[in-house]
C-alpha cells in the first residue's frame, strides 16, 4: 500500500470522491502542514497552527496509480482559487498536494503544468505542491462524515458552491456532444439535465416481462424485473436496485421540495428519486425511476446482449 496526501478544502467533501474508486484502501481526514502536533479542529480553524484540512488516502498502486488519484483531485477544486476552497476561506482550507517521495513531487508538478496547459481555466493553477509534513487525523466525528451525516453533507457541499462548480467547470463538452447525438431529446434531457418524463406516458411504468434494467447512457445493470412493482405513480418503481454501489444519491431542493436524488455512480446518470413509501414486505424503500434513464433487456435475450451473467438473478 502507498499513501498519498491531499488539500481541497473543507475535507467533508474530500473523502467520498476517493472511496468510490477500486484500489483505494482508506481515507482519513486530517490535518498536516503546520506546526504544532496533534491539532485540535478548533486550534487549525483559528488559523494559528498553519495546518491545512487534508485527506490521507492509502491506496494499491498496482490497482490505481498516483496519476489518476491527482485527476481525482483537481475534479473536486477549483484548481485556481489558492485562498481556500469556495465558501470557505483561509489559511487552513487552501488546495495542496502533500508528495511523500520524489517520484510523487514530480508526477504532480507534471499533473499540475498540463492542467494549466490545457485552457480548461482562464487563470493559473494556485495550487501549492510541497513536501509531506506529519499527518494528524482529526477528530472522529469528522471520519467518513458524508456516510455519518448524508443529509448535512448533501447541504454544505451544495450550499459552499462546490457541487455547482465541480459539475460545470470539469464537463466533458465531447461527451455532451456524444451523448446529444446518441440519445433521443427525453433520454438527455432526463439523464444529463435532471429532466422528469410523464406520468404514465413513458416506455416501462406498465412492463412486466421478466429481464434486466440497464443505464441508458453507458449500459451498467441497475434494476431487475423481479424487484419492481406497481406502485401506481406512472412511473417504473423498484424495491431495490442490483447492487447500491452503482447507485450515488444526492440531496435534490429544486421544486420547493427536498428529496433524495438517485444516479447511477458510473455514468452520473440522474434516474429519478428514492421514497420511503415503498411494500414495508420488501423493505420501504421506492426507487421512482425514468424509463428514459433506462433500457430493459428481455431475460431471453440477456446472453445476445452480453448479459448472461445476470440471468443468475432470475433462477
Amino acid at each position: 500500500m502507498a499513501k498519498a496526501i491531499f488539500a481541497g478544502g473543507c475535507f467533508w467533501c474530500m473523502v467520498k470522491p476517493f472511496h468510490k474508486y477500486d484500489g483505494v484502501e482508506q481515507v482519513i481526514s486530517g490535518y498536516t502542514g503546520g506546526h504544532t502536533e496533534n491539532p485540535t479542529y478548533k486550534e487549525v480553524c483559528s488559523e494559528t497552527t498553519g495546518h491545512l484540512e487534508a485527506v490521507e488516502v492509502t491506496y494499491d498502486p498496482s490497482v490505481i496509480t498516483y496519476e489518476e488519484l491527482l485527476e481525482i483531485f483537481w475534479r473536486q477544486i477549483d484548481p485556481t482559487d489558492g485562498g481556500g476552497q469556495f465558501n470557505d476561506r483561509g489559511q487552513s482550507y487552501e488546495p495542496a498536494i502533500f508528495y511523500v517521495d520524489e517520484e510523487q513531487k514530480q508526477a504532480a508538478e507534471r499533473s499540475k503544468a498540463a492542467l494549466d496547459a490545457s485552457g480548461r481555466f482562464s487563470r493559473p493553477v494556485a495550487v501549492d505542491i510541497r513536501p509531506a509534513k506529519p499527518f494528524w487525523p482529526a477528530e472522529e466525528y469528522h471520519q467518513d462524515y458524508y456516510k455519518k451525516n448524508p443529509f448535512r453533507y448533501q447541504m454544505y457541499s451544495v450550499g459552499s458552491g462546490r457541487a455547482k462548480f465541480v459539475k460545470e467547470a470539469w464537463k466533458d463538452q465531447g461527451k455532451e456532444q456524444e451523448l446529444k447525438q446518441r440519445l433521443t431529446p427525453i433520454q438527455y434531457k432526463v439523464t444529463q439535465e435532471n429532466g422528469t418524463e410523464p406520468a404514465f406516458r413513458n416506455e416501462y411504468w406498465d412492463e412486466e416481462r421478466p429481464g434486466l434494467y440497464v443505464d441508458i447512457v453507458d449500459g451498467t445493470p441497475l434494476f431487475t424485473s423481479k424487484d419492481k412493482f406497481n406502485s401506481n405513480c406512472g412511473w417504473p418503481s423498484f424495491a431495490k436496485p442490483i447492487s447500491e454501489d452503482k447507485m450515488e444519491v444526492e440531496l435534490d431542493t429544486t421544486h420547493g421540495m427536498t428529496r433524495t436524488e438517485v444516479r447511477s455512480a458510473n455514468a452520473d446518470s440522474h434516474l429519478g428519486h428514492i421514497f420511503d413509501d415503498g411494500p414495508k414486505e420488501l423493505g420501504g424503500l421506492r426507487y421512482c425511476i425514468n424509463s428514459a434513464a433506462l433500457r430493459f433487456i428481455p431475460l431471453e435475450e440477456l446472453d445476445t446482449a452480453g448479459y448472461g451473467e445476470y440471468k443468475k438473478h432470475f433462477e
